[in-house]
């Protein structure tokens, strides 16, 4: 079978990973690299690096990942929907609604696949985690919490944390709960001097009904991504930093100790850490959009999708700057 063509734009920090996976995956062929700033990390190999989006559609290419600076997604994606090029842009979708809005119609109209990189959602931990969710493992969801902070990226400039960080979140949490958000409010601080924020706070509700709570930020000195998920069985939590999946199951033996019975509500039950493939997430994001490509069954974060997760921290960051709730 012929591979599919694909050329990657950008090479720094996150394109480096990718020319790496694409090279990897199965029914792909990575035939062109493009960036302005040249071949910093050293990834272009025999293939060199073209000096622009023009040079690198030149090249015959049948899609593309756009792995450069936010405010530059939507020129290159105009660009690429224009000639034809199925493509994947990495997250955020842009740097505004309006461009988000206009990249989704470009694709959408060209009868291309667009896609965004929330390489989040293919984590194996979560992608268990759902699994079980579906399967009504857990049964009723009540609640959905994440944590995701870490020391500050000097590599990130032209967004803050909630663009960065806390847009995984949100389309993680939509995605793991199959529900849209319909209410946020949010509160962020400027700890470090940059133009824009390094830590938030959001709450909100979703369509279902489930309440979600994120707390994201750049100034901790430890790393940590966990998402917990509260249902009427129990709790899953999954640490997407290892690819591990726990659930603390509600106890079914009654407690007998007057004094831990009164100031508890469920008792504590099992505690079962799930054993299971772990493959990196970036590879199956890109199997993903391979087979969207392809025509096949696939569960790629559509542009569409992308658009929703930037209109939901818009939203926060409205909220933050108002103190007032928004609803969506």
């Amino acid at each position: 079978m012929t591979s599919l063509r694909v050329g990657l734009l950008g090479v720094g920090m996150m394109g480096r990973h990718h020319a790496r996976v694409i090279r990897e995956v199965e029914g792909v062929e990575l035939v062109a690299i493009a960036d302005p700033g040249g071949d910093p990390h050293g990834v272009g190999g025999d293939l060199g690096v073209l000096p622009d989006i023009e040079s690198l559609i030149g090249a015959g290419i049948d899609m593309a990942v756009v792995a450069v600076p936010t405010r530059f997604h939507e020129d290159a994606a105009l660009k690429l929907a224009a000639a034809g090029v199925h493509t994947l842009v990495e997250k955020p979708i842009a740097h505004t609604l309006e461009a988000g809005q206009r990249m989704v119609d470009a694709f959408a109209s060209a009868g291309l696949v667009g896609a965004v990189g929330h390489v989040e959602r293919f984590n194996p931990a979560l992608q268990e985690m759902r699994r079980r969710l579906e399967a009504g493992e857990l049964g009723e969801v009540y609640q959905i919490a994440t944590r995701r902070q870490s020391t500050f990226p000097a590599r990130i400039a032209d967004v803050g944390v909630a663009k960065d960080l806390a847009s995984h979140d949100i389309d993680l949490t939509s995605w793991v709960a199959q529900s849209e958000y319909t209410t946020v409010f949010a509160q962020t601080a400027h700890k470090s001097g940059r133009e824009y924020e390094d830590m938030i706070t959001v709450t909100g509700r979703l369509a279902n009904g489930v309440i979600v709570n994120h707390l994201v930020n750049w100034l901790s000195p430890m790393k940590e991504r966990l998402t917990v998920v509260t249902g009427d069985r129990g709790t899953f939590i999954a640490d997407t930093s290892t690819g591990d999946l726990t659930f603390y199951a509600n106890g079914t033996i009654p407690l007998e100790w007057e004094s831990i019975s009164t100031f508890r509500g469920v008792s504590e039950g099992d505690i079962t850490r799930y054993s299971f493939a772990k493959r990196e997430p970036l590879r199956v994001e890109h199997e993903a959009f391979r087979d969207a490509v392809l025509g096949k069954p696939s569960d790629v974060v559509t542009m569409e999708q992308g658009l929703r997760t930037l209109t939901v921290v818009e939203g926060a960051l409205e909220s933050a700057g108002t103190g007032r709730s928004i609803a969506f």
